[in-house]
């Protein structure tokens, strides 16, 4: 006798009959009320309680298979709770990265912007030399939120030869966006380091507007102190360019 009960994952992703009874629901595109068979992995991902999804994940990245690969992809691009988000990144991780980056890669032509802030965000953790042509090219993406993320991943796996161009690409959207948008991309351009990114806050600073001049001087901070706070840094820069009181890391 099966007693009912809450959904448990001691064994599986989902009980059995908990799995079942989401098979039962679902139909065909035809119109057909046939039953669409669900692996465990998807069944759990399908429930709407995030604990369930985050273990299912967990589970995934304890046991990879790269025949969950597609599976995750697509939590990926609709899961809504960010530490779930996080573990499907680290269970993509465990796979050989030959087989998954690929695969991740092809995610950046998603139209949903989910998918491409995901994707970007795992190519950052697999830190393939592969992506980076791939990552550049989301630089320039439609999608400000996708764009942001594109700047941390581009500074992880930016090679040698492409600092200089990815920190004069940054270096282009000083100024813009709110608060959290300028943080952003100070803390992007202070990880590449100041041997290549102060001769160009110099030159943006240099011939930049106020706007421009105000979050050279917060980045500035940012590299000189990273455990600053780039609020306050941001106040003192816009007082101190009101003021005439402004000079570039040319010293």
């Amino acid at each position: 006798m099966i007693r009912a009960g809450p959904v448990s994952l001691k064994a599986d992703y989902l009980t059995l009959p908990a799995a079942a009874a989401i098979n039962r629901r679902q139909s065909n595109t035809h119109g057909h009320q046939a039953s669409t068979q669900m692996s465990p992995l998807q069944a759990a991902f399908a429930n709407p309680d995030p604990s369930v999804r985050l273990d299912a994940a967990l589970r995934a990245g304890i046991n990879p298979s790269l025949a969950d690969v597609e599976i995750l992809l697509r939590q990926c691009a609709v899961e809504a709770d960010f530490q779930v988000c996080e573990m499907l990144t680290w269970a993509l991780i465990r796979l050989p990265s030959d087989k998954v980056v690929p695969q991740v890669i092809a995610e950046l032509g998603r139209s949903e912007p989910q998918a491409r802030r995901q994707a970007l965000h795992t190519l950052s953790k697999f830190k393939d030399a592969s992506s980076w042509p791939a990552v550049a090219d989301r630089l320039n993406d439609e999608d400000q939120d996708v764009v942001r993320t594109a700047w941390y991943a581009a500074v992880a796996l930016v090679p040698e030869s492409e600092r200089k161009w990815l920190a004069e690409k940054l270096s282009a959207s000083l100024g813009h966006g709110d608060e959290d948008t300028k943080r952003s991309l100070s803390r992007a351009l202070v990880a590449l380091g100041v041997d290549v990114i102060g001769v160009v806050l110099a030159a943006a600073a240099e011939h930049g507007d106020a706007a421009v001049q105000q979050h050279v001087q917060a980045t500035e901070r940012l590299l000189q102190d990273p455990d600053s706070g780039f609020a306050a840094s941001l106040k003192k820069a816009r007082r101190e360019v009101a003021l005439g009181r402004t000079k570039s890391t040319k010293g």
